[in-house]
């Protein structure tokens, strides 16, 4: 069986934990924290990155360092993961959810504006697939309404809009390290910081609402509790694991981005011929090959076509049910305006195995078991 995920491993994960554990300092912000943490800001250029135990504790503190409070309103797509509307909705916010765009499943840009109230406080755009929304436009909006931007960039490590990392070009940026991203530590993720001013309060968030950051460098003498937070800090095995992953980020990238581009081509007759739909990169976005999705002419279809490629010995999963569909998005929010695509989009998207170490074998077992599957249909 060809699983649909395996979490990556380089080799040099055990070695690392045990050079933790060997230091003596296995809880947070130990030295792979902080090489982590290097890596990231010398990768994307934000000025502050911040190892989180996940992107949802970094949205939530990115929720905190936005001031959401009870009646804010937070417009984001439909079609993203619970975290994403959790970390508001835990601040009292309703989430005002948007169409996407059929293209990209990224949240379309052109609807945000007719979802702003004066109840709007922020824009949490999700780079979907680690391909990057349409942000100089969503930047332009938020600005004029005077708007906090909340990239929710969990698969986007590594990708890039217009030159810029994503993560890097709102506010704040959310990554994701979770097992199933391209780089991981189990759970884990981190907190990009755009706003130098905010840097200092991400730390005492950070640190359960002390000030030990300001202390460990020695600006204070002692340190103690200044501020409201949490522990949001991973054990530094974690970030040892990690660490060994970020060293060849680009080696795990480029592998990716081959099965990727082998899937695209091995598949793209289908495509041609109107039977599947194939993602679409737009001009100025440089994806991270997270994900290899199609899309299935409908519902049915898609259902038809995971279970032929289990038979096949093929993992497939199809991803988000929309949120505003569910009990607690109805709850905790709205959508505004026509639901033309959400829905519709997500019945027909399906996920093909992609990992790092996918053999050539296996990536033209999964394509022929696709092309196979559509002589039938």
């Amino acid at each position: 069986m060809i699983p649909f995920n395996r979490p990556p491993f380089v080799g040099k994960e055990t070695d690392y934990i045990k050079e933790a554990i060997a230091a003596g300092k296995i809880c947070g912000d130990g030295a792979f924290t902080k090489k982590c943490n290097k890596w990231i800001e010398d990768k994307t250029g934000t000025p502050k990155a911040l190892l989180t135990t996940s992107c949802t504790h970094a949205l939530e503190m990115a929720a905190l360092l936005a001031e959401i409070k009870p009646g804010d309103e937070v417009i984001m797509p439909s079609y993203t993961f619970v975290s994403t509307a959790d970390a508001f909705v835990q601040r009292g916010a309703t989430i005002v959810f948007v169409d996407v765009r059929p293209d990209t499943m990224n949240i379309d840009e052109k609807l945000i504006e007719a979802a702003i109230t004066p109840k709007t406080k922020a824009v949490v755009p999700v780079h979907y697939a680690g391909v990057a929304c349409e942000m100089d436009t969503i930047n332009e909006i938020a600005k004029r309404y005077g708007l906090w931007v909340v990239e929710d960039a969990a698969q986007g490590v590594m990708a890039s809009y217009k030159g810029k990392a994503l993560g890097t070009i709102g506010d704040f940026g959310c990554y994701s390290f979770h097992e199933t991203k391209n780089y991981s530590m189990g759970e884990g993720g981190a907190l990009l910081i755009g706003k130098e001013d905010r840097i200092e309060q991400a730390e005492i968030i950070r640190e359960k609402g002390t000030d030990r950051s300001r202390f460990f460098r020695g600006q204070v003498d002692k340190y103690t509790w200044v501020d409201y937070g949490s522990s949001y800090l991973p054990s530094d095995m974690n970030a040892a694991y990690l660490y060994a992953q970020l060293e060849e980020a680009d080696t795990i990238n480029n592998a990716r981005l081959s099965v990727w581009n082998r899937y695209y081509n091995g598949l793209k007759p289908l495509a041609d011929a109107g039977k599947i739909t194939l993602p679409v990169i737009p001009e100025g976005c440089v994806h991270n090959a997270h994900m290899f999705y199609i899309k299935a002419a409908d519902l049915p279809q898609r259902s038809a076509l995971i279970n032929s490629l289990k038979e096949n010995g093929v993992g497939s999963a199809f991803h988000y049910i929309p949120l505003h569909s569910a009990p607690a998005g109805i709850k905790f929010g709205r959508f505004n305006g026509e639901d033309k695509y959400t829905t519709a989009e997500s019945e027909k998207l399906l996920r093909l195995p992609m990992y790092y170490g996918l053999t050539d074998d296996e990536v033209e077992k999964v394509i022929s078991s696709v092309l196979e599957f559509y002589k039938t249909v």
